[in-house]
């Protein structure tokens, strides 16, 4: 199943950052590629982000959080394979709970998917590619 090739891949990338960062190095993979990078959001630059946005897509995480640094490289990808369909971002729930309560963020990593600025989508947890994109294909076709 394809699906299954692709968490072995985010499992192998998971374990090659924890070896890395346990060396002191920089891990590999963690630099995204040019403009296709989603957007770090912020309590105070969110509601402009949803609101700039027909389709956006928010990825609520926390750096010391396994499974968000598991979906990021997905995340990452998906960013740049739909760039101009759909706006991604992530949100750091520790620097920023303001946002994180609002959405009453009990589990990360939660990605929620916003249509004309309002909340129309949630996923909790790591899930594979074809889940995200299930669930965003809902809201592409739409506009």
């Amino acid at each position: 199943m394809e699906d299954d090739g692709e968490l072995e891949m985010i499992r192998r990338r998971m374990m090659e950052d924890i070896t890395t960062r346990m060396k002191g190095e920089t891990a590999p993979g963690t630099q995204s590629v040019a403009g296709a990078a989603p957007t770090n959001l912020s309590d105070r630059s969110f509601d402009e982000f949803i609101k700039g946005n027909q389709v956006a897509f928010v990825d609520f995480w926390a750096p010391w959080c396994g499974p968000c640094r598991m979906v990021a490289p997905v995340v990452e990808k998906l960013a740049s394979e739909l760039r101009g369909k759909v706006a991604f971002g992530k949100l750091n729930v520790d620097d920023n709970p303001v946002k994180s309560a609002e959405f009453n963020i009990m589990s990360i990593p939660t990605m929620m998917i916003f249509y004309g600025g309002k909340p129309a989508d949630m996923i909790v947890g790591a899930v594979p590619r074809a889940e995200i994109l299930s669930k965003l294909g809902r809201y592409i076709k739409n506009t």
